[in-house]
């Protein structure tokens, strides 16, 4: 079941980047760098970090080609409970991100409303099914 949630959010996500209005990027699934990071907010500022959030990961998309997505969500039971879904064309898209003047606003002005943040570095399995969703999006 959570593989089906996992495979029907990356083909979600996907849509969402392509479609997005960003000039196309080449780039091999070997060399992206995929990472979950998992934030827990300060109740109190939620709507808040929320709105920050949700600016930084547009203008990240939108404006930096090698950002493949930045797509945000939250658990339905605690929504202060954050998962961000972070995939970079490769790790030189990503430090070129953190230099970003949209990055650095995020991060200045969330850090006193995260209690925690854990950055989690993750692999795809099946890289080649991961290119054909590429592939198939881009058509």
């Amino acid at each position: 079941m959570k593989t089906n949630i996992a495979i029907h959010l990356l083909l979600l996500i996907m849509t969402m980047t392509v479609s997005c209005g960003r000039k196309k990027v080449e780039f091999a699934t070997d060399n992206m760098m995929v990472r979950i990071a998992e934030v827990e907010i300060e109740p109190s500022h939620l709507e808040a970090y929320k709105a920050i959030l949700i600016e930084e990961a547009e203008a990240s998309v939108r404006l930096e080609s090698g950002v493949i997505t930045i797509f945000p969500m939250f658990e339905k039971e605690n929504p202060t409970l954050i998962k961000i879904l972070e995939i970079y064309a490769n790790e030189e898209a990503y430090k070129a991100h953190l230099k970003t003047p949209h990055f650095q606003h995020y991060k200045t002005e969330t850090e006193k409303m995260v209690i925690s943040l854990n950055l989690l570095d993750m692999d795809a399995m099946d890289k080649e099914t991961m290119s054909n969703i590429f592939r198939k999006l881009g058509q």
